[in-house]
């Protein structure tokens, strides 16, 4: 073997000086700047139903906002005694072991975080005040996720805040927290968020078609927050091959709560054929007659855009897309609705009217007249032969039924208890049950504004003050 003699290493001199080694090269630099998010967000760990929906279970969501330890923001904040202000991790997130104080915290403030981000996205990006937020009252909104015993929850203007409560059904020994279910918690959000956008309506005063409106509201939050969410909506679409109707954790509310009161399944379900003929005046009935009529919109229009779109989209992206969409239009229904006295035909008319306006394919507003007259919340303008016997054309963007695309129905019957009887509400979440819904009237609840006991109490006080000065 040839020894060539840049091979052979010169022998080392003990004691010499190590030659200097050469510094590294430093790192070209990038020719394009890296984009980095323009502001920091939070994971929270959180449950996408609730406990006892496994899938899709406890799951990461991110919260692009500032938030503070507590949790708290600008707009809420957490109040839970010897938990609260709880910490973020070293990663600056709000990541706990599901169950314990710190999660409940952390999960709860997400689900109304999130709620409220979704109705202000559909409101142009603006900020939804809360009814007291009146003449620069910036107040945030409390979230007590372990407020005090029992089989309920609810929102209060009063107190400014968002309780839920905690129980042990009977028969078991594990204690059930109501902040820990999706679909509780996005309700309750949707009592005050309604609160600030028609503050009438949660007065006993107006018809009882009006509290159906805040309790259908508060549940069709709940649906359409989950639609918001990509995992849920895929899980979804997988679970059900993209037929709503199929059964399926979306229409199902409140699923662990309803089993523990001995439902067969949640509190109520979206996916219902109910009529205001069998509801009479109880509020939770009715709304749920509001709540299918939406539910089964959506599932039309689904079906529609699924026919429409499906070379070119995804089926969970079309969901999201048009749940979004009727959101919006549901929202902005509501928005232009009457102040106080508010029925489901004011509503589904204004669906109609803003459909039109923004272009949506004149069979949007057959899927609306139809649902709404078969429900008997409204006259049926456009014939349902089509729509009761099967036949209905699914496909055709212009169909009506008749050529005409109607944007004004009358009520289907004006002397319909869910009209002219007093509100019964028995049966209602705590927030319907609340002193200052039920005794304050529509025109002083619509004035916004913070409500003192002097208010609730002020037909008392006007009694004593007249009786006291004979």
């Amino acid at each position: 073997m040839t020894i060539h003699q840049h091979d052979v290493q010169a022998p080392r001199v003990r004691g010499a000086i190590p030659p200097i080694p050469r510094p590294a090269p430093r790192p070209v630099p990038r020719p394009v700047p890296v984009p980095v998010p323009p502001r920091t967000g939070h994971r929270f760990l959180v449950y996408k139903q609730d406990p006892s929906v496994t899938d899709p279970g406890a799951r990461l969501a991110f919260i692009p906002t500032v938030v503070l330890n507590g949790p708290a923001d600008a707009r809420v904040r957490t109040d839970l005694a010897q938990v609260t202000p709880v910490a973020r991790n070293v990663s600056g997130d709000f990541v706990f072991a599901a169950g314990s104080p710190q999660f409940d915290c952390a999960h709860t403030f997400a689900v109304v975080r999130q709620t409220i981000a979704m109705y202000e996205r559909h409101n142009g990006g603006n900020p939804i005040p809360f009814a007291w937020n009146v003449t620069g009252n910036t107040d945030r909104i409390t979230v007590f996720p372990h407020a005090g015993e029992g089989a309920n929850a609810f929102y209060t203007r009063t107190g400014q805040a968002l309780k839920f409560l905690f129980f042990t059904p009977q028969g078991q020994s594990d204690v059930l927290y109501t902040c820990r279910s999706l679909d509780i918690v996005a309700h309750e959000t949707g009592h005050a968020v309604l609160d600030g956008l028609k503050p009438g309506w949660l007065s006993a005063g107006n018809p009882p078609q009006t509290g159906g409106l805040h309790e259908a509201f508060g549940d069709i939050t709940a649906i359409f927050l989950a639609l918001a969410e990509p995992d849920q909506a895929e899980a979804l679409v997988a679970l059900t091959k993209a037929n709503l109707h199929d059964k399926s954790f979306l229409p199902e509310l409140a699923e662990q709560f309803g089993k523990a009161l001995g439902m067969p399944a949640g509190l109520r379900n979206a996916d219902n054929d109910l009529k205001l003929s069998q509801v009479g005046n109880e509020v939770h009935a009715i709304s749920q007659v509001f709540t299918g009529a939406v539910y089964d919109v959506l599932a039309d229009v689904f079906t529609f855009e699924m026919n429409r779109q499906r070379r070119t989209k995804d089926p969970t992206i079309v969901l999201i897309e048009t749940a979004s969409a009727l959101c919006k239009l549901v929202f902005d229904a509501i928005v232009a609705s009457p102040a106080t006295g508010a029925r489901y035909v004011d509503v589904a008319n204004k669906m109609l009217q803003v459909s039109a306006g923004r272009g949506d394919p004149a069979i949007y507003r057959t899927f609306i007249r139809n649902r709404f007259a078969v429900r008997e919340i409204t006259t049926a303008e456009t014939p349902l032969r089509d729509l009761m016997s099967g036949r209905m054309a699914m496909t055709e963007p212009g169909y009506t039924g008749d050529g005409r695309d109607v944007t004004e129905v009358a009520a289907h019957d004006e002397q319909s208890a869910s009209l002219r009887a007093d509100q019964d509400r028995s049966r209602c979440c705590g927030t319907m049950q609340m002193p200052e819904y039920q005794v304050v009237a529509p025109e002083k609840l619509a004035m916004r504004g913070p409500l003192e006991d002097d208010d609730i109490l002020r037909d008392e006080l006007d009694e004593l003050r007249r009786a006291f000065s004979k």
